[in-house]
């Protein structure tokens, strides 16, 4: 039962990643209406931020996995 519990709060990181990414997608194209100039900038940094809060929410899955598999 503690170990469903302990992978159930692991996998809770695609949450946080979930609205992280939600929230800096509205705000960059907030920022590419204000300025289309800097569009190229703008995406490639949101790229960035996008890829580093999905990573968080793999680790998230991957300690979920691997306690109920080890333990």
């Amino acid at each position: 039962m503690s170990v469903a519990i302990g992978a159930a709060i692991a996998v809770l990181t695609g949450i946080g990643a979930g609205i992280g990414i939600g929230f800096a997608t509205g705000k960059a194209t907030e920022a590419i209406a204000r300025q289309p100039e800097a569009a190229s900038q703008i995406r490639s940094n949101l790229l960035l931020g996008c890829a580093l809060a999905e990573a968080t929410a793999i680790y998230g899955f991957v300690i979920g996995l691997v306690v109920i598999f080890a333990g």
